[in-house]
């Protein structure tokens, strides 16, 4: 890495290549900021670890951001369509990203801020975290819960064929990862500590998987959890006793959680509720450290369903106009209750 970015710092670095983290590059360039955006991994490496052909819940203009139209001959845009259009989006804006670059600590102050890499070190004016929560996945607790043929991660069926299948989960992630699994000849097992599937699941999604429970293709267990992970088995703790069933994979959709190590390593401070919410400002977003600021689904802490790209991008505007101009905005983004987009 070139070393004369030590004497001439950007205006605004931002941790995390997501679509939020691009929006906040991108807005700042808009408000006349030099911007910088570094990543441990990929270009939107969330959405490459999404499922193969998933579906979003929004609409391509819901998750436009700097002004780039989503083109696409859907209603609802594949995660490949997105990737291919967040790429597009970077290079069009030229922006300065530093991939596969983990962030290790956040020193100085306000104007004068050095982040800290294990490949470099990068003067700044000001931060923004926007690393999002799939990296952490929430674990069942369970002796045998590291081995192979459990992941808390799902991309396709295709593995799956042919064998017992238990998914884990009443929400998105799982209703599409057992109806993927049983369209793939699996024989699948739903297993949720529910009562009932989310009423957050996509409306396209929920009575097909209802209808496949119902006619037995999919076994469905309710008010249930997993009490132990055998070999080729697994028992489970149902309403009505302790079951044993036949399993060769767990697909845990249990969901995820922000990385909260690397927050307060960072200097973010984590509020005491049962949401473990970082504290920022919520109308520029600004953290209890002048100068560093949060953007997107972690503002929202273990509530990951809160924030999303299409209410997560405006951050960006907020955090950049905030920068550029030192006045707050007049629209309070983070007090309002916007309606889960999960």
């Amino acid at each position: 890495m070139s070393t004369h970015h030590r004497n001439n710092p950007v205006d605004l670095l931002v941790i995390g290549a997501g679509p939020v983290g691009l929006a906040c590059a991108i807005s700042a360039l808009r408000q006349g900021l030099s911007a910088k955006v570094i990543d441990k991994g990929a270009l939107v490496n969330s959405l490459i670890g999404y499922p193969t052909q998933l579906e979003f819940f929004s609409t391509p203009e819901l998750i436009e951001i700097g002004g780039h139209p989503f083109a696409t001959q859907r209603y609802k845009p594949t995660r490949e369509e997105a990737i291919s259009y967040y790429q597009g989006v970077a290079k069009a804006e030229k922006l300065d990203l530093r991939l596969y670059e983990r962030v290790l600590a956040l020193e100085g102050e306000v104007d004068h801020f050095v982040v800290k890499t294990d490949q470099d070190q990068h003067p700044c004016r000001h931060v923004v975290i926007a690393t999002g929560f799939f990296d952490i996945a929430k674990m069942l607790g369970l002796e045998g819960e590291e081995e192979p043929r459990v992941t808390h991660y799902y991309k396709e069926p295709y593995p799956y064929t042919g064998r017992h299948v238990a998914v884990v989960g009443g929400k998105n992630s799982a209703a599409k990862a057992a109806l993927d699994c049983y369209r793939n000849n699996a024989q699948v097992t739903l297993i949720h500590r529910g009562p009932e599937l989310s009423d957050r699941v996509k409306y396209w999604l929920r009575p097909d998987l209802e209808n496949r429970i119902a006619e037995g293709s999919i076994k469905a267990y309710f008010n249930t959890a997993i009490r132990k992970i055998e070999d080729r088995s697994l028992v489970l703790e149902t309403p009505n006793g302790e079951v044993r069933i036949d399993n060769d994979f767990v697909i845990a959709m249990t969901g995820y959680q922000p990385n909260y190590d690397l927050l307060q390593t960072l200097g973010v401070e984590i509020g005491d509720d049962p949401a473990r919410t970082p504290l920022f400002d919520p109308v520029t977003f600004e953290t209890p450290r002048p100068g560093l600021y949060i953007a997107g689904t972690v503002c929202g802490g273990l509530h990951t369903g809160r924030w999303f790209i299409e209410n997560g991008r405006h951050h960006a505007e907020q955090i950049a106009l905030h920068i550029a101009t030192g006045k707050a905005p007049e629209v309070d983004l983070g007090a309002k209750n916007w309606k889960t987009a999960e």
